[in-house]
C-alpha cells in the first residue's frame, strides 16, 4: 500500500472534569473489512460509571504484558468477532483521555481484511458487562451509527477518536482497491 502515512490525533476529555490521570493503557483497535463493502464493530451496551449507554465502538482492548501490538489484535478479533484476519498496515495512533476514570488510552489502530469467522472467546467482563455483539454495517451506516451514538458522553469521546480513524480507513482501502486493478 503506498503513502500509508500513519495518523496520530491527542484528544481531550471534556465530557467530563479533569482532575488527573493515574495510569496509561497500551490498546490495540482494528478497523475490520470484507472484500463486500462491509466493515465490522462491536455493540456495546453499558450502565455504569460512564452512564447508561449504547454504543458502536471498533473491536479491541488492552495489550496484555509481553504482547506486541500485532499478536495483541490478532487476539482481540479473535475474542470479541471470532474473526481471523490479514493484518494490512498500522492505520495510526489516538491518544486519548477518560477523566472520569483517571485514564490515559493509546490506541493503536489497525487495517484488517477478514479472512474467516469462527467462535468468539469474549471474556465474563464482555458478555456480562458490556453485551458485546456484532454489527456488520456499510461505511455509511456506520458514521451514522457514531452520529447516533453521540448523544451520550462517552459515545461522544468514542466518536471523536473512531470516526476519522474510519475515514483513513476508507481512502486506504480504495487505495488498495485501485493498485490491486493495476
Amino acid at each position: 500500500m503506498k503513502d500509508n502515512l500513519e495518523i496520530n490525533i491527542e484528544l481531550q476529555d471534556n465530557e467530563w472534569p479533569f482532575l488527573y490521570i493515574n495510569h496509561d493503557r497500551e490498546i490495540a483497535r482494528a478497523i475490520v473489512f470484507d472484500g463486500y463493502g462491509y466493515y465490522y464493530f462491536v455493540r456495546v451496551i453499558r450502565d455504569d460509571d460512564f452512564g447508561k449507554a449504547t454504543l458502536i465502538e471498533t473491536s479491541g482492548g488492552g495489550v496484555e504484558k509481553g504482547e506486541n501490538l500485532v499478536d495483541a489484535i490478532r487476539r482481540e478479533l479473535r475474542e470479541e468477532l471470532g474473526a481471523e484476519v490479514d493484518v494490512l498496515c498500522k492505520i495510526g495512533v489516538v491518544s486519548d483521555y477518560y477523566n472520569l476514570i483517571h485514564r490515559h488510552n493509546i490506541n493503536n489502530y489497525f487495517l484488517c481484511r477478514i479472512q474467516s469467522f469462527g467462535e468468539r472467546n469474549m471474556t465474563e467482563e464482555e458478555i456480562e458487562d458490556f453485551h458485546l455483539s456484532t454489527l456488520k454495517l456499510t461505511y455509511d451506516e456506520a458514521l451514522k451509527e457514531y452520529e447516533r451514538c453521540s448523544n451520550t458522553k462517552l459515545g461522544r469521546l468514542i466518536a471523536n477518536r473512531e470516526m476519522p480513524i474510519l475515514k483513513r480507513a476508507k481512502e486506504l482501502i480504495e487505495d488498495l482497491n485501485v493498485n490491486k486493478g493495476q
